[in-house]
């Protein structure tokens, strides 16, 4: 019978070559999500914003990487549907109904399509753009929300406003415009459930889905779905809970696609993992007294989530907070304040963020040409220094200092070197390791009785004491301004 669940999930239409994944299969209505204007915006928006001048060969896209998102969330629900399958079948005949083959199918492409547009929001530069001053202030302005949502009825989405705007709320934005050109209910699929599994989103669930998330839970839990500890009201936010965790959770499909992805573009190694180890090690994990429905990882597979957690952690060590790429990223989000002095442009990026019509104008292309024509005016500009790869001058690197701590040895080094003061950037970055601690409720360890079978759910910490032994850690660079800044 897992036959026919392949049959049923693996029908597409077109196939995309990816130089990560190999082929990704796609659907009819995914082809045109892809095709539309505001998802090919990501084709021009770098994934690593300007990595590429520290590792050249970082020149991928967020095009590819919501693709490939997409495709490891799939294998990811794939993966665990298959497993569950296979240990049902040691002990008793599993036949799936049509209504079983329905549910899977519609949880399936409601995940695709939440991992395609979970990045959709993105503008110019990825991250740096948001943190750059002028576009963080133009960002938080009162009444930016309500301008983006001009004409639509966003409580659907939002129970209320953002106090202050995110790229995520720009995909939820992007998300509707997307799906609601389409045409999504051709395809069997309602937008609310896919933007429902996307971060900031508070929705509530079409009929279908909640029809098809009880046609899940009765399959997946089996007698503790008939115990009626759960009402039938509980079970569609647990199981839209479960796919919002395979978008966007502590091993998640993002994740797994971009620590991949930079690794392979970046030539280095410190971000591999063994994907098929990991995805065959994933389980469905639930416990109706919380109530909990969740990812769960076998004792087996407890190496390969290490290995997991331990890559991304040397990724922000290693490659995203690199010396150089990190005084690149402050040079670069000075160049967008310096840009956005000119009053056409900022006018322009302040329509742009209020307007879906002109949204898609936000590509790294856009600010590129406005670097080249500021750099031609003011040689001594922080836009020259990113055109012609002018990068700051490193000083020293330390680790978990204190915002007072990194002032003192900001003032020291000016001392000690003869430096002004005002010369000496400093730049941080956290290298994130983990959520998992006794607390997180995100992914439990699944553990087997030798003797009766049954299963039971431990913390991760309960049983692997990995975890303890990394905490995240700030890492602090120190430089001084190129002699271009100096004398413009």
């Amino acid at each position: 019978m897992r036959s026919a669940v392949n049959d049923l999930l693996g029908a597409y239409d077109k196939l995309i070559m990816d130089p990560v994944h190999g082929g990704i299969p796609l659907y009819r209505h995914e082809i045109q999500v892809i095709d539309h204007p505001l998802f090919q915006r990501l084709r021009n928006i770098c994934q690593n914003d300007i990595l590429s001048l520290v590792f050249p060969g970082a020149t991928h896209s967020r095009f590819l990487h919501s693709i490939g998102v997409m495709h490891v969330g799939t294998r990811m629900f794939r993966s665990m549907i298959d497993a569950y399958l296979r240990e049902r079948q040691l002990s008793e005949q599993t036949d799936l109904s049509l209504s079983q083959l329905d549910a899977i199918d519609y949880l399936a492409k409601t995940i695709r399509l939440g991992c395609l547009l979970h990045d959709s929001g993105h503008s110019s530069f990825s991250h740096q753009f948001t943190q750059a001053r002028r576009i963080h202030d133009l960002m938080s302005r009162p009444d930016r929300f309500d301008d983006l949502w001009n004409g639509v009825d966003y409580s659907v989405y939002h129970s209320e406003r953002p106090e202050e705007l995110e790229h995520e709320h720009y995909s939820v934005r992007v998300a509707h415009e997307v799906l609601s050109s389409i045409g999504l209910e051709s395809a069997g699929l309602d937008p609310r459930d896919v933007i429902g599994i996307m971060e900031t989103t508070d929705v509530r669930p079409s009929e279908a889905f909640c029809r098809h998330a009880r046609t899940f839970w009765n399959f997946i839990a089996g007698e503790d779905a008939e115990s009626g500890v759960l009402s039938e009201a509980d079970t569609p936010r647990l199981v839209m809970d479960l796919l919002s965790s395979i978008v966007s959770g502590e091993i998640d499909a993002d994740r797994a696609d971009y620590m991949l992805r930079d690794g392979f573009h970046s030539s280095v190694t410190i971000g591999g993992f063994n994907l098929d180890h990991l995805l065959s090690n994933l389980r469905f994990g639930w416990d109706v007294r919380e109530p909990w429905l969740g990812l769960a990882i076998t004792q087996k597979g407890l190496g390969a989530l290490e290995d997991f957690v331990y890559s991304r952690h040397q990724m922000y060590r290693k490659v995203y907070a690199h010396k150089t790429a990190l005084g690149f990223d402050w040079l670069l989000r000075e160049a967008i304040n310096e840009v956005l002095e000119d009053p056409e442009i900022f006018d322009w990026v302040d329509t742009c963020l209020s307007d879906m019509r002109y949204f898609a104008e936000l590509t790294d292309s856009f600010f590129w040409e406005a670097f080249r024509k500021v750099s031609r005016k003011k040689p001594g500009s922080y836009s020259r220094c990113i055109v012609d790869r002018v990068k700051l001058n490193h000083l020293d690197t330390r680790e978990d200092l204190s915002p007072a701590g990194i002032r003192d040895h900001s003032n020291w080094l000016s001392r000690e070197l003869n430096l002004d003061p005002g010369q000496v950037v400093t730049c941080s970055m956290r290298a994130r390791f983990s959520n998992i601690q006794d607390n997180f409720n995100g992914i439990k360890v699944l553990v087997r009785d030798p003797i009766n079978r049954k299963r039971s759910l431990r913390k991760i910490t309960d049983i692997s004491a990995f975890f303890s032994k990394f905490s995240d850690g700030t890492i602090n660079h120190f430089y001084v301004r190129p002699d271009v800044l100096k004398t413009g």
